[in-house]
């Protein structure tokens, strides 16, 4: 699918105070409809927050936020209505099996019996896991899990889908195939908003921010921003960024 120019998330001088702490400093940005955007920083960066804020999970102090054509001050349920996340941590129930997580995030998305019944019978066979559909969650690799995780929380084919590391911890091929998901879902049009530590992921991305204490300080296709801090890879970009 060709990349749209119409944008699916606005943020303008975006600003989150906790107290005294300035954890979002003035963000300002705006993400295409499928596009693949990574939200790069450190650890304590405002990377969760922001995701947090653009999810409907929290309210900024102050700024212009809309996604999905809603603004997240007055829409927050038709925000949350139009979107997916799968969290840093695991976001499954760790006692139902495969299939009834399946089943239980589509009742909790508003979805018909007959359309859960069908779109699980579909996901499952696309994830080739009809075998252990009856299955705890307990008892799978975590590879495994992240992949029912992302599908999930795509399961209502939202317009926006917010990963916050999804891919941590996970080897290096679960990694690859996990991407090859990614892809899948901007193909559709599902726009992804992806944070991640691992730095080749970024190459991954249509274009990429590095946050560093609260603020953006790079913005960019990862070709652009290899040019623009002469490196030679998004590695070097980010230690640049960071030190």
């Amino acid at each position: 699918m060709q990349k749209q120019t119409e944008n699916i998330i606005e943020v303008k001088d975006l600003v989150k105070r906790f107290g005294a702490f300035l954890a979002n400093d003035n963000l300002t940005f705006e993400v295409k409809r499928g596009e693949i955007f990574g939200f790069l920083g450190a650890n304590g960066a405002g990377k969760t927050t922001a995701i947090k804020i653009l999810s409907g999970l929290s309210y900024p102090t102050s700024g212009l936020v809309n996604v999905a054509g809603f603004d997240v001050y007055k829409q927050r349920n038709k925000v949350k209505e139009n979107i997916g996340y799968m969290s840093q941590k695991f976001s499954l129930y760790e006692d139902l099996t495969v299939k009834e997580n399946i089943r239980f995030y589509g009742g909790i998305y508003g979805l018909s019996n007959k359309y859960i019944k069908q779109k699980t019978e579909d996901l499952l066979n696309r994830l080739k896991m009809t075998q252990i559909q009856n299955s705890l969650i307990s008892s799978l690799p975590l590879g495994w899990k992240q992949k029912i995780a992302f599908s999930v929380a795509i399961f209502h084919n939202p317009k926006v889908v917010f990963l916050d590391e999804p891919t941590g911890g996970v080897d290096p091929i679960t990694r690859r195939d996990f991407w090859e998901m990614i892809y899948e879902a901007a193909d559709a049009g599902i726009t992804v908003f992806v944070t991640t530590h691992y730095m080749d992921e970024a190459e991954y991305c249509d274009r990429v921010s590095i946050m560093d204490q609260g603020k953006i300080k790079a913005l960019g296709t990862p070709t652009e921003l290899k040019k623009l801090f002469k490196a030679d890879n998004m590695d070097e970009v980010f230690l640049k960024i960071a030190r």
